[in-house]
């Protein structure tokens, strides 16, 4: 169940990986509307990813999956297998595992002095919603690792698994942060 409002941009009612076909639908009809020709998509396991890779076949999008950094969850593990990273390779996507800007050594410096930075500009993005703090940072990601241009991307994000918000990005380089624009919330969640 979703409600769009007049610009066809779309609240659900609730978040998740339930919205996963509908928001990448959203992304797919984003991509056709704005001319926007890359995508990077939030995928810890690949699902994600994979299904986002089937939406744009054909399209000749430039679609980057994000996974979560090495030792995410576990130390010395990445949650993304060997084979669906190369299943999305073998699609022509490109797939980047590094350092996430909201969860790097302040989270360290968090852990030990309980408080950091990050945490301030990650906890305010989470007001709008725990995806649109994900676009944010996977914008930054792809854009630190040069996978994307200083060009308006569209990102997919969700809360846990799936997909549930989507954006129109100008993306920075994290040491550029403040120069990053939303410039527009295709899809997002109407409560997490």
């Amino acid at each position: 169940m979703n409600e769009e409002n007049q610009t066809g941009d779309c609240a659900f009612l609730r978040a998740g990986r339930d919205n996963t076909a509908a928001a990448l639908e959203i992304m797919r009809r984003g991509v056709a509307e704005t001319g926007v020709n890359q995508v990077v998509v939030a995928s810890t396991h690949g699902d994600t990813g994979l299904l986002a890779a089937d939406t744009l076949a054909g399209s000749g999008v430039t679609l980057v999956v994000v996974t979560h950094n090495v030792g995410f969850g576990e130390p010395g593990r990445l949650e993304m297998s060997p084979e669906v990273r190369e299943k999305l390779s073998g699609k022509g996507v490109r797939v980047l595992t590094g350092t996430m800007p909201f969860r790097n050594i302040g989270t360290a410096i968090r852990a030990a002095q309980g408080y950091s930075q990050q945490d301030l500009i990650a906890n305010t993005l989470r007001i709008f919603g725990q995806g649109i703090k994900v676009c944010v940072e996977i914008a930054m990601m792809a854009a630190d690792c040069g996978a994307i241009s200083p060009e308006d991307v569209i990102c997919v994000a969700g809360t846990g698994r799936g997909a549930d918000t989507v954006t129109l990005i100008t993306p920075q380089s994290s040491n550029c942060l403040f120069d990053l624009r939303v410039r527009r919330i295709l899809a997002k969640p109407f409560a997490w």
